[in-house]
């Protein structure tokens, strides 16, 4: 199978049994690998009923056709489980080395069953694998657990993906890290990995990728290297990284106070990429696997309080930890992403459930007492510092927290789920709907709920022509509804074939469908083309929303919160919110949704899924 290496490993945790199966190709010629594969083997292993935290779980890691080459930012992978967080079916990306590593260590795919008595690590090496005590690495932080594994392997070249205090002691938002800072980050699959008790994956390979036009995929691939290296829309990312988002403050784009206020010059300032670079950034900036773009930042900070040396804060951190709680402390921001790096956390549910926490604390439903003397008003850095590590730990106040703001406001009550600003359970990242319309249905109907990474759709909206091929031609003004249904659907699509393919979305933006169809062809030596990429997408979300609607989720569950339809009393988007019954409208037609949500017959049939038709309509 040119692109891939062939083979999955499943490693059963509780019969330490480890063994390698072929990949099925039809199965991959359908869903490509990634997120696409990832989920149409969950589809296919987890029982739509399975409790998250139970030993029918699974943890399903894949790669896909061009992962481990030498095109830019294919060092990634994708993780795919039953959330515990949400509930439903999810799927978390990373970036760095770790899944560049997988590939070559002989495996497209790794899946984790089962449950450990004991704490254990999996070390796989050139198509080898094992499982080995681990109780020496349980209550280290993840970093420290990188330390110690890469002592043992007694091999630099080692990456590591391991779960902090935070996985170990099941925090519902508790994530996987790997490399430097790297994060599966959403949904909560380092509390799956900790009630499984396994503490990491330790990968090493030096195995050769075989690709059908070899030649033909390196020119292609160093051409789109170059190009991502000097683009000019690309320029933000390479200068200042992601932290560049904050200047887009006078849009209300930037969610201030627990989504309740437009974003204001003063705080973005504080907290932009300009001033990171001119404080804190400590040496040039760092990349992934054969990354020409470099977005990432290292950063130093000498302050007794805030003191680090490490991988410095995303946009989506500086957002969640920073302005969502109203702290313009820029060394303080950092240094809480820095504590979610060591304790496994995802800095989007921390910041979020924290602003929330900070909201009701203003509104009086938790008091000193509940927070075991944090002073929890908005703006207190030292305070956000303090719950970080509460729910790192999961103590005091940080065991409430840490389920996450769905669960949290129903224990906390009193109509508090009006500021509980989520989706399906997962909170929203740092895009606001009020700003860009086409967040709103893209939010509302992501497969994993609030998520900006099935589905980048702002960037359809104010242009002219945005995506001619995939059938987005026209304009589509951002305060508009018209369009947005039918934006969502496509940039849903785009993302899940980067997701299945695996690359980044960055690496993606100076291309078009032909372009990655190209790859994929001269990568497998298949022959597809830029309309089959569409039913690819669109297979792919309906094998995950198919999944969904057998655990329980509804149209009516395709909402937004009650605090993204409330019109912001200020700044750039004051008075506006989007019609989002006119988009899912528009969306259910494009995707060919029932009236439930479900898929319709026809559709599954000309999508070849047979068995789903079976599942979800009895026929």
């Amino acid at each position: 199978m040119n692109g891939y290496m062939g083979k999955l490993l499943r490693v059963n945790l509780t019969t330490g049994q480890v063994a390698a199966e072929a990949l099925q190709p039809q199965m991959v010629r359908d869903y490509i690998g990634g997120t696409g594969l990832g989920v149409r083997i969950a589809y296919d292993e987890i029982p739509p009923q399975t409790d998250p935290f139970s030993r029918d779980a699974k943890l399903i890691f894949m790669t896909g056709p061009v992962t481990g080459t030498i095109l830019g930012t294919a060092g990634r992978f994708q993780v795919v489980y039953k959330s515990p967080l949400t509930g439903i079916l999810c799927d978390s990306s990373s970036s760095g080395f770790w899944g560049a590593e997988l590939k070559h260590a002989g495996f497209d795919g790794l899946i984790i069953e089962g449950e450990s008595k004991k704490p254990v690590y999996l070390s796989i090496n050139n198509g080898q694998a094992e499982l080995k005590p681990a109780e020496h690495l349980w209550g280290l932080n993840t970093y420290g657990t990188q330390e110690k594994l890469l002592e043992e392997t007694s091999d630099s070249k080692a990456r590591i993906l391991c779960i902090g205090p935070a996985g170990e002691k099941e925090v519902l938002f508790a994530c996987m890290i790997n490399d430097d800072g790297r994060a599966a980050a959403r949904g909560g699959n380092g509390a799956v990995m900790g009630r499984k008790k396994l503490k990491a994956i330790v990968v090493r390979g030096t195995l050769p990728i075989e690709l059908a036009r070899p030649e033909e995929f390196k020119r292609a691939a160093l051409g789109m290297n170059k190009l991502n290296a000097k683009a000019p829309n690309l320029e933000m990312l390479r200068t200042v990284g992601t932290p560049g988002v904050m200047a887009r403050w006078p849009l209300s784009a930037i969610p201030t106070k627990n989504w309740a206020m437009g974003s204001y010059e003063e705080l973005c300032n504080s907290l932009s990429g300009d001033t990171m670079k001119e404080t804190i950034i400590a040496h040039h900036p760092t990349s992934c696997y054969y990354c020409p773009i470099h977005c990432s930042r290292w950063v130093k900070i000498e302050t007794e309080a805030y003191r680090m040396d490490g991988p410095g804060p995303e946009y989506e951190s500086l957002g969640a930890l920073g302005s969502l709680c109203l702290v313009d402390n820029l060394e303080a921001v950092s240094y809480a992403g820095h504590l979610c790096n060591l304790y496994g956390l995802d800095t989007i549910s921390c910041g979020a459930t924290i602003a929330f926490a900070m909201e009701c604390y203003e509104k009086g439903l938790l008091t000193q007492v509940d927070t075991q003397g944090i002073d929890l008003i908005w703006g207190n850095a030292d305070a956000l510092i303090q719950v970080v590590e509460a729910i790192g730990s999961k103590e005091g106040i940080g065991e409430l927290l840490g389920q996450g703001t769905r669960k949290a406001s129903v224990e906390i009550g009193s109509n508090s789920d009006d500021w509980a600003v989520q989706v399906k359970g997962l909170e929203l990242p740092m895009h606001d709907p009020r700003v860009f319309y086409a967040w709103a249905a893209t939010y509302a109907t992501s497969p994993r709920g609030g998520c900006h990474l099935h589905g980048q759709s702002a960037l359809y909206e104010h242009k002219e022509n945005p995506l001619p091929e995939w059938g987005l031609t026209g304009y589509y003004p951002r305060n508009s509804n018209e369009g947005k249904g039918k934006i969502a659907r496509v940039a849903q699509n785009w993302m899940n074939i980067l997701n299945s393919m695996v690359i980044c979305f960055f690496a993606s933006l100076t291309q078009k469908p032909a372009d990655l169809a190209t790859l994929i062809n001269q990568a497998t030596g298949w022959e597809i083309d830029d309309q089959e990429l569409i039913e690819i997408g669109d297979r792919v979300d309906a094998i995950h929303r198919a999944y969904n609607y057998r655990v329980g989720v509804r149209r009516v569950d395709d909402r937004l919160p009650k605090r993204i339809l409330t019109p912001l009393p200020d700044g750039g988007a004051a008075g506006q919110v989007p019609d989002l019954e006119v988009q899912l409208s528009e969306y259910y037609a494009a995707r060919r949704l029932e009236p439930d949500g479900k898929p319709s017959y026809e559709r599954l049939l000309e999508l070849g899924m047979k068995d789903v038709v079976h599942d979800l309509y009895g026929i």
